[in-house]
């Protein structure tokens, strides 16, 4: 699924740079203004020379709208930027073109000499029109445009721009190609400008009142969370995340030696199932010792609790943990992980009984648009098992690439699972997302059977379920254009039938329509019977590598989301409205027929059906399976709870996914720096998914604000959840349109995936109480009570240390690339006070251009000064901010 692209835009501006000698190597000795009348066709060298010396800048000038922008679309929001073109030599080829990628169609734009159209998606293609007179040295042109909604991150800005001409090898333009930035870690875009005149570049519209995060107003959020206080160090060395339901600490606060390790006693445990989790305790330094502490690890049913239940005893003579099930004593051991503090080697005293809030835990991946290594899977499945999340949702299909490799359609990778530059789009697809002309390159590829066996394999060893997902009937361009390629191999070889086999779309189709990503030509047509067949032979085919992985396929996400108004004008889906017996009577009604269809294919085949509330919402509940899982989208400003209570009233297994606090892609914080999609929120830190009250959505407007930064109104009296009705569980979200690189994926997803854990496990006591009579909430009202967010407060200042002074080096020592906070700091009087949302991370500070020195307490500065924070293993740094004096 991907989510409704509301408010994303890209600036532009390009500064061309010629060669150091002219294009033309022959005309050389032309004195340089009549080089410009002989505008030569490109060659090879032309194009070449353009990659390796073209200098591309993006300029926004204003997210205000103007008359000049389209009334029709989007109620006439747009923004205006800048294209210039400075060449400091002569540029004298023509017939030359650059593609690049632009998250929102450019409307409109004024320019004699260059155009600029919209190909498909986020691709756009700059021509050189019949005005086009070449460059003068140190000529400078510019091109003035328009794109829908606006541009409010430095990351809307898409990298590796392609120049090509007819016939010649396309190349990359050096200077958009990202680098990686050598303190943060991260890929950085050094092509962009983006301006901080607060009213036309900060905000959205003249009613936003996003406050910037500014190191000053950080410093006063940070001081105001009591952070430091004697009595969170204390209580961190007793703290288990996720929160345990019920903790007894020793009265006398006294601790176990364990530093001759472990002495492991199974029980009637199978040590296959807990592996992985004792191997994690080696990992933090606690050894496998036959001299060493009993561990005594045992299960023992208990139907009253929910799987994954356990016990945990520490006393000075032993250790007992009691799992209900395997994956009980797997969650027991990994709470004992949690209390172990790197470098020491004692625990506390204390009993632990508890079971988790939610039976489904999740996190999703999205590696379809920008794919992500079997490495970095396995690593997050280590990570999501130490804070016992149990559902990896893996998004391998949509419109950017298909991720899955399936033997009998080897299509699927061959052609679907690359982007280089095939205009026709038989050997890859075009460069989507930026993805430049390298077929090769780390953002495409796919899991081989083997690869995703062993995924299968990892997971199963610690009690985590693969729920794949290959989008459709929207966002599946690349199958569609995976099966075309196949139908075209077939009608070569002058086999008709296998060429139409498992074909995907109506060649007569004349249906004009535009995905939420502006795509044309990304849905299955869901007339044709060789869809269905498609879907079965995947299925299938899916299904035998989870049986023989060992973990069997009992649930797959179908997606069902966004379909964009297909099939109007298929000749194919008129006939079969006209002579169906599916009861099928209008166009409308084709995506429900689709996913009700389709969930009949796979409870033949023995699995449960999920997918995207938009999408299940408008099939007939006596269609559909007894077990159904949705997954709700829609923020919760936008009244999103209605949907959520309505699906759940329907008996089907509720997952919340509630945009503005569990999409990961959003920013961390409202700050045009902070890298992420923010069409649902411009800050999504750690401390607002602590924040979250999953069993009670609409509470969050006392609170909350809306993505303007304004406060909104819930009313829960239009559909409240029906008496006794529960949520299933939670999940996070990582997309992945613009998360390009591993690091980058590892600092969206961690820390805030210790919050999702924290919530996903633990039921908060003070979290507002769900009234099955419904009620509205605003910020007038008061169920969330004063001395609620004082508990709450409380609860998020030891959390944050123990995340500073106990997890993160945890992470650190598996090579995760969590983000830093940057630092909050102002300077007053003259001094530099500095603090951090993490106490136990370092402070550094560089006044004007000396050296970065480390913060220990105020200190007498003069001049501009930089802060940021630094990792435990001083390997990387956050972004760097500037103190304000006050």
């Amino acid at each position: 699924m991907n989510k409704k692209i509301l408010a994303l835009t890209i600036a532009a501006s390009f500064t061309l740079l010629g060669c150091e000698q002219p294009i033309n190597s022959q005309q050389a000795d032309i004195p340089a203004a009549e080089q410009l009348k002989i505008l030569h066709s490109a060659t090879q060298i032309d194009v070449d020379n353009i990659a390796e010396n073209l200098q591309v800048k993006y300029r926004l000038n204003t997210n205000i709208p103007s008359e000049h922008c389209d009334s029709a679309i989007e109620n006439g929001t747009c923004y205006e930027a800048e294209l210039s073109f400075n060449a400091s030599t002569i540029i004298n080829a023509k017939d030359w073109f650059i593609y690049f990628s632009h998250i929102a169609p450019i409307q409109s734009f004024e320019s004699d000499e260059f155009s600029i159209e919209h190909i498909n998606g986020d691709l756009h293609r700059i021509s050189l029109q019949n005005g086009f007179s070449g460059f003068k040295a140190g000529e400078i042109k510019t091109v003035s445009f328009r794109a829908q909604f606006w541009m409010l991150a430095e990351s809307d800005a898409m990298p590796n721009y392609i120049v090509s001409a007819q016939n010649l090898k396309p190349r990359v333009i050096e200077s958009t190609i990202p680098v990686i930035d050598p303190e943060t870690g991260l890929e950085t875009l050094i092509h962009i400008e983006l301006a901080n005149d607060l009213d036309k570049h900060f905000k959205r519209t003249v009613n936003d009142n996003t406050v910037r995060l500014t190191s000053e107003n950080l410093f006063e959020r940070n001081a105001a969370a009591n952070l430091t206080s004697e009595k969170n160090k204390i209580a961190v060395t007793n703290a288990i995340i996720p929160t345990p339901k019920s903790v007894t600490i020793d009265a006398k606060n006294a601790f176990l030696n364990i530093d001759q390790g472990l002495a492991i006693h199974l029980g009637n445990v199978d040590k296959a199932q807990v592996a992985s989790a004792l191997s994690r305790l080696t990992a933090l330094g606690i050894a496998e010792n036959k001299q060493g502490l009993p561990l005594h690890l045992s299960i023992s049913e208990n139907k009253d609790k929910l799987l994954g239940s356990y016990s945990l005893n520490i006393t000075d003579k032993d250790i007992k943990i009691v799992g209900v099930d395997a994956n009980g004593v797997f969650n027991g051991i990994q709470s004992l992980a949690s209390l172990v503090t790197l470098g020491e080697t004692r625990l506390p005293l204390l009993n632990v009984d508890d079971e988790p809030h939610y039976t489904f835990r999740g996190m999703m991946v999205d590696v379809a648009r920008n794919f992500h290594s079997k490495e970095f899977i396995l690593s997050l499945l280590d990570q999501m098992a130490a804070y016992k999340l149990n559902k990896l949702h893996l998004h391998l299909g949509d419109d950017e690439g298909w991720r899955l490799e399936i033997p009998s359609l080897p299509e699927l990778t061959e052609v679907g699972s690359k982007r280089c530059f095939d205009i026709q789009e038989t050997s890859c697809l075009m460069p989507q997302l930026g993805a430049g002309v390298d077929p090769t390159s780390s953002v495409n590829g796919y899991y081989s059977v083997a690869d995703y066996q062993e995924i299968l394999a990892a997971a199963t060893a610690r009690h985590i379920q693969v729920i794949p997902s290959l989008d459709m009937p929207g966002h599946s361009r690349s199958s569609v254009k995976a099966m075309n390629a196949r139908y075209k191999k077939y009608q070569a070889l002058e086999d008709e039938t296998k060429a139409k086999q498992f074909l995907l779309d109506d060649f007569e189709d004349t249906t004009k329509y535009s995905s939420v990503q502006f795509y044309g030509d990304n849905t299955i047509n869901v007339c044709l019977e060789s869809s269905y067949d498609f879907i079965t032979e995947v299925m299938k085919q899916v299904k035998q590598m989870h049986n023989d992985a060992g973990q069997p396929l009992t649930r797959y996400h179908i997606g069902a989301d966004e379909t964009a108004g297909a099939w109007i004008d298929s000749p194919a889906c008129q006939q079969f409205i006209a002579n169906n017996d599916k009861g099928v009577t209008s166009m409308k009604e084709l995506s429900a027929y689709f996913i009700e269809r389709v969930a009949s294919i796979l409870s033949d085949l023995d699995i449960e059906t999920a997918g995207w509330s938009d999408g299940m919402e408008h099939t007939r509940k006596e269609n559909m399976p007894a077990i159904v899982q949705a997954n709700a989208w829609d923020a919760l400003f936008w009244g999103g709870h209605d949907k959520v209570h309505a699906l759940t009233n329907r008996n089907w297994q509720m997952v919340l996914s509630s945009p503005e606090v569990l999409y990961f892609d959003q920013p961390y914080e409202a700050d045009p720096k902070e890298h992420g999609y923010y069409w649902a929120s411009r800050a999504t830190n750690t401390e607002k998914i602590f924040q979250f009250m999953p069993d009670n959505l609409p509470a969050h407007a006392e609170f909350w604000t809306n993505r303007e930064g304004n406060a909104y109104i819930a009313d829960d009296t239009k559909v409240p959840l029906a008496p006794g009705q529960k949520f299933y569980g939670i999940q996070g979200q990582l997309w992945g349109e613009n998360t390009r690189t591993g690091a980058m994926g590892e600092h969206k997803i961690y820390p805030r995936l210790l919050a999702l854990a924290e919530r996903a496990w633990y039921s908060a006591s003070w979290a507002v109480p769900y009234d099955y009579q419904g009620k509205k909430y605003s910020q007038e009202t008061n169920n969330f009570t004063d001395e609620m967010q004082v508990s709450r407060d409380n609860a998020w200042a030891l959390f944050a240390n123990v995340l500073g002074q106990k997890e993160f080096e945890k992470l650190e020592l598996a090579n995760i690339d969590y983000r830093l906070p940057t630092v909050g700091a102002v300077i007053k009087d003259g001094k530099l006070f500095a603090n951090v949302a993490f106490p136990g991370l370092t402070i550094e500070y560089k006044v004007g251009n000396g050296d970065w020195l480390t913060y220990v307490e105020p200190v007498v500065v003069k001049g501009p000064v930089m802060v940021r924070s630094r990792s435990i293993n001083g390997l990387r740094a956050s972004r760097t901010t500037i103190a304000l004096s006050k």
